[in-house]
């Protein structure tokens, strides 16, 4: 197929597949986002979209990639639009997506990054870097010894990090009498804004005390809690969704039809009229995204471990295990309760609503994607929700298969899993603890030390015995038997 998906070409496809409402040739921007990346296609780009179709085309996204060009490669010869795929067991529906108006590679051209971040008409940044890219140390703490932050510190004009991105240009909006943006963080981490506020200070702080304070003072990160399922993109889909268009899209994202955003309504400068397509602005996000992270991404993460040992590709084929599928069930059991009361959460109705998005079989999401930086995902998903239930008095016995899990299958490549089946920024002293053929609790105390797990916490030895029992059935007995046992 020749013919590329574009502005050009999109008049020509498919009758049944949506696309934009609004010319794109009368749009501008006024979000910035950094980390574009499949899950940003497939969730706050769409609410935009809703936002543009219905006549609000001052708020199109500039896409900024901190690392590869995969993206903007693909996205570019298409003029920003590509299709996005809701599917589940009743079909797929396609739509194509218009408010990315144009992407950059930010190692490629600094330059061109911080001059669409200093345009007056950008009122929002937001961002989906994952855990790892903010930068944190052991105590959570900014990481001012990393070499890219000593870098932007020393170079402002030329960074690296979103430290470094967003603190210059603030610093050149701010000299040049621009209103300052909001900064919304959309990635999963406890308190995304307040946290992304406390490093943002602290690294504006290396830089200039009153660039400090000034930050302090007029930047707002309001807090956002995302959920969507959105798998990689292979080449299956890509062939098909190109067929149904009758012209190629090379980037297209499927995902599910479930979608949720909940953001702290906080934006001086101004924002899209989100709630209008079933966002949700509240005054404090902190319980929909404990929600999030503790039942949702903590039985995910623990899915992909146990389905990884078991020879499960898709999260849909390892919630079709019964012994995986009943481990949790009583996950989520005792995670519950470290969630509060009273604060509109529906719990129950929550898991079930994830029952059905794990049975999805059209959502082919693989368990070695979410296996992916788990020493940077555990402590959110797993280890704060076991620290509160240790200091209530309750067991904590469930939530510490997920670390030995994740432990067992990083031991597992090379061997029965394949070497770089998912990676870790941890690798370099994994591999060297599991050189040392340790025993389990040797094993689990140095993968803590590493990994800065429960630092500090009363509760750290008894954590890591339960690990290191599970760990050694894992070794031992496999999975199904260390289930059952652990659920009896």
């Amino acid at each position: 197929m020749n013919r590329r998906l574009s502005d050009a070409t999109m008049r020509s496809i498919s009758a049944e597949v949506a696309r934009p409402s609004y010319d794109r040739a009368r749009t501008k921007a006024g979000i910035v986002h950094l980390g574009l990346g499949a899950f940003h296609r497939a969730h706050q780009a769409v609410f935009v979209d809703d936002c543009m179709n219905n006549g609000e085309c001052d708020w199109g996204i500039v896409g900024v990639s901190l690392r590869s060009p995969e993206t903007r490669d693909a996205l570019s010869p298409q003029d920003g639009i590509y299709t996005l795929s809701v599917v589940d067991g009743s079909g797929e529906k396609l739509r194509v997506v218009g408010s990315i108006l144009r992407s950059l590679v930010a190692p490629e051209n600094p330059q061109a990054v911080l001059s669409e971040l200093c345009d007056p008409s950008v009122r929002i940044v937001t961002l989906t870097v994952t855990e790892k890219a903010y930068l944190r140390d052991a105590g959570s703490d900014l990481d001012i010894n990393h070499r890219d932050i000593i870098w932007d510190s020393q170079n402002p004009n030329n960074p690296r990090t979103l430290y470094g991105f967003l603190v210059e240009s603030i610093a050149r909006r701010a000299a040049g009498g621009t209103v300052p943006f909001t900064v919304l963080s959309c990635d999963n981490l406890p308190a995304n804004g307040a946290t992304l506020r406390r490093l943002l200070i602290a690294f504006a702080g290396l830089r200039d005390p009153n660039l400090k304070r000034f930050i302090e003072r007029e930047i707002s990160c309001p807090s956002s809690m995302v959920d969507r399922i959105v798998p990689a993109t292979t080449n299956d889909d890509r062939t098909r969704i190109s067929t149904a268009l009758g012209v190629s899209d090379a980037w297209p994202v499927t995902t599910e039809p479930f979608l949720q955003w909940v953001i702290e309504d906080d934006f001086p400068s101004g924002r899209p009229r989100w709630e209008s397509f079933g966002v949700e602005m509240v005054a404090d996000v902190a319980p929909f995204e404990d929600m999030k992270l503790r039942l949702l991404n903590g039985s995910h993460s623990t899915i992909a471990y146990l389905g990884l040992l078991s020879g499960h590709a898709t999260v849909s084929e390892a919630f079709s295990d019964p012994a995986i599928r009943a481990f949790v069930s009583c996950l989520w059991g005792e995670a519950k309760p470290s969630l509060p009361g009273g604060k509109g959460l529906r719990l129950d109705a929550y898991t079930d609503e994830l029952t059905k998005r794990y049975d999805n079989p059209a959502l082919k999401h693989r368990t070695a994607q979410i296996a992916n930086d788990g020493s940077q995902k555990l402590p959110q998903r797993i280890m704060t929700t076991a620290l509160d239930r240790a200091a209530a008095g309750g067991s904590f016995r469930m939530l510490m298969l997920t670390p030995a899990a994740w432990i067992a299958a990083c031991e597992a490549r090379g061997s029965t899993l394949p070497s770089a089946h998912f990676t870790d920024p941890l690798d370099g002293q994994l591999t060297a603890i599991f050189a040392r053929r340790l025993t389990s609790l040797e094993t689990v105390r140095s993968v803590f030390d590493a990994a800065g797990f429960a630092n500090g916490s009363p509760f750290r030895q008894a954590f890591i015995e339960q690990v290191a029992t599970h760990l050694e059935s894992l070794r031992t007995n496999g999975v199904v038997k260390t289930l059952k046992e652990g659920i009896t």
